[in-house]
């Protein structure tokens, strides 16, 4: 196949064959392709967008660009989950260890934050001696014996998606659907799943805020998925205020422990993390029911079985062995810690929960550029959620930093990014919307 032929059939709008996209991602994962070449041909689709049958063979075959795992010798259903991110969005923390201990195996391959989001791998990073790139074995062995591994992905995983990726962020076509969906399935396709539930948020902290353009990605992401042989279902969830209580690394790793331990219960978190099990162990035929999926994770984690498998992945990946007994002892704590007031009383009605995510950025908890390092100490702690009435004075959250000032600026920025008004809000749901799988 001539490459510039496949670019001026896209560009002028046809329906590529599955075998021309085939040999277009073959030739980018071989480096046969110029960097014009590619950066046309994903402007093209940007204009021209694809169909699905288009879209499935391009996961496909940047799925097939690297190594592809295999599970046939573990005996228990392989299981995924995957989120395009959030603000206080630390799911899958605690989602995996509670998926495992109800009978899934978890290979959950995971990312670092991108752009005003938190990464869950800058987040195990917290933990000391964590291991994000364990080697084939060890990943698998934790897999096996735990029932679960978070960990990053390798450079043998899709390669084809990091080299298109890499010239889409440069060429202003990071936000085609298509290009989109094959990014997020081809790294998942790739570790061999047989189920997936995704999380698609929305709202003014994700990087859908148009409850419309989030269902149509929801919808695509499912289609596709199914289409390509993995059976999958997505849940759309609100982003329009920090998911879990914290927002930053090791305060969002504490905020796990705290949940897996039982002290985090009747919250929006944990409504959106038994939702989250209970389609999965619905989808892999463990019950007959995400309702009773869900109280079954819930009363692995109310027996502490889920705690447990949590320490055990974290010890065979490279922590401590008693994290979950001693975590003052293994994690770190910022110098400055201090309470962020409201300047008013009233009720809190809404607030930005974008500039919360690039406040943790500022104080240090994020990157500007890629090779920036990360203080994991740094964030927020303690967030009010919308619908809570406040008197003048009253702590809206904490904020943790390096130094006064950086304290004194993430606090300006917190107070002015909630709105406290005289009547209450109605609130939003968690869930607003669920896509079943695709036959």
């Amino acid at each position: 196949m001539i490459p510039q032929e496949i670019i001026r059939r896209k560009r002028n709008g046809e329906t590529l064959a599955a075998k021309e996209i085939q040999a277009f991602i073959a030739a980018l994962a071989a480096n046969e392709l110029s960097e014009g070449q590619i950066g046309a041909f994903a402007m093209a689709v940007w204009f021209k967008g694809m169909v699905r049958e288009e879209i499935v063979a391009l996961t496909l075959a940047m799925a097939r660009s690297g190594n592809m795992l295999d599970w046939r010798d573990i005996d228990r259903p392989i299981a995924d989950k995957h989120s395009t991110g959030g603000v206080g969005d630390n799911v899958s923390l605690m989602l995996a260890p509670i998926a495992a201990s109800c009978g899934l195996a978890v290979p959950m391959i995971s990312g670092r934050g991108l752009g005003h989001t938190g990464g869950t791998l800058d987040k195990l990073e917290s933990i000391p001696g964590y291991g994000i790139t364990p080697d084939a074995a060890l990943f698998r062995k934790v897999v096996k014996e735990a029932g679960c591994a978070i960990i990053g992905q390798t450079a043998a995983l899709a390669p084809a998606d990091g080299k298109l990726y890499a010239v889409r962020d440069v060429t202003a076509t990071v936000d085609s659907i298509p290009l989109i969906i094959a990014s997020i399935l081809s790294k998942k396709l790739a570790a061999g799943l047989q189920t997936l539930v995704l999380d698609v948020k929305v709202g003014n902290g994700a990087f859908m805020s148009d409850a419309g353009d989030a269902e149509a990605l929801a919808r695509g992401l499912v289609e596709v998925s199914n289409g390509a042989g993995v059976k999958t279902a997505a849940l759309i969830t609100d982003m329009n205020q920090p998911l879990a209580d914290a927002a930053g690394n090791v305060v969002e790793i504490r905020n796990c422990l705290d949940f897996l331990a039982g002290r985090k219960t009747g919250t929006r978190l944990e409504t959106v993390v038994l939702a989250f099990a209970g389609a999965m162990l619905s989808q892999a035929g463990l019950v007959a029911s995400r309702e009773e999926g869900e109280r079954k994770a819930a009363a692995a984690l109310s027996s502490g079985k889920a705690a447990e498998i949590f320490g055990r992945m974290v010890h065979m990946l490279g922590g401590p062995a008693d994290l979950m007994d001693k975590p003052n002892t293994y994690l770190s704590s910022a110098p400055v810690v201090r309470p962020v007031t409201a300047d008013r009383g009233g009720w809190l009605t809404s607030c930005d929960t974008r500039a919360i995510g690039l406040a943790v950025i500022e104080l240090g908890g994020g990157r500007r550029h890629p090779a920036d390092k990360i203080d994991h100490r740094v964030g927020f702690t303690d967030l009010k959620p919308l619908g809570t009435r406040v008197e003048r004075g009253d702590p809206i959250g904490f904020v943790h930093a390096a130094s006064d000032a950086g304290a004194d600026a993430a606090a300006a920025v917190l107070q002015a990014n909630y709105r406290i008004e005289d009547s209450e809000p109605p609130l939003l749901p968690v869930i607003p919307g669920y896509i079943e799988p695709t036959a």
